[in-house]
């Protein structure tokens, strides 16, 4: 098995990537690029990494689904008694890694945190599967549980709760996060693993809706 890892090679045999192939906007090009994957049927395409700083002051990762992007930056959804939570409400920042291996590309990017207003949870909530809405009631996200049967119990008497009602509601310990990016990395891969890294970063400050204010300055990194 050792040998099987320390072997193993894939040269990324794909064209390159120069800041005349980017949009001037990041968020523009994330687009872009999570559109491609998506043709290519690359499993879970909006799915990124999040790293965050743990408890103990830790690094600390977990996949997670981006439900939305906007000037401001990417939205994902979660229960606000989660560890994750606790992490970026004492520590409010984060890194982001997408990876598209299908295409030889990962987009990298970090930033602040922010939580998501009420109405915007709310919105979201609304266009999950009931049974989705019916488990973001039932499970007390990273607690301990004894069994699967307790979390089982659980949901079956969230559904007896809610059996008469037809929309149901969000909990108020569930909702959106906001991650606002100052700095993305957009890689491609390239033969010899020397691979193409364009970075974004700012210093600008964010506006009052969230958005970076003035232009992004585009930057080639060694591979």
């Amino acid at each position: 098995m050792s040998d099987a890892l320390r072997d193993r090679r894939v040269q990324y045999e794909t064209a390159g990537l120069d800041i005349d192939d980017l949009s001037a906007d990041p968020a523009v090009q994330w687009q872009r690029w999570h559109d491609e994957a998506l043709e290519a049927d690359v499993a879970e395409p909006n799915a990124m990494t999040l790293s965050t700083i743990g408890l103990d002051d830790a690094p600390d990762a977990r996949i997670v689904l981006v439900r939305g992007l906007d000037a401001r930056g990417l939205a994902f959804y979660t229960n606000y008694d989660s560890v994750k939570s606790q992490q970026l409400s004492r520590q409010p920042v984060a890194a982001a890694t997408f990876s598209w291996l299908d295409l030889h590309r990962q987009v990298r990017t970090r930033g602040t945190v922010e939580q998501m207003s009420p109405d915007e949870s709310d919105a979201y909530f609304a266009t999950r599967p009931r049974a989705s809405q019916l488990g973001a009631w039932s499970s007390p996200q990273s607690a301990t549980i004894p069994n699967r049967g307790t979390l089982d119990a659980r949901i079956l008497a969230t559904e007896a709760r809610f059996a008469d009602v037809d929309k149901v509601p969000r909990p108020d310990n569930w909702g959106g996060w906001r991650l606002l990016p100052t700095e993305w990395e957009f890689w491609q891969g390239r033969p010899s693993r020397l691979h193409d890294r364009l970075r974004y970063s700012t210093d600008r400050p964010q506006s009052s809706d969230g958005a970076v204010e003035g232009a992004w300055t585009i930057d080639r990194l060694a591979p």
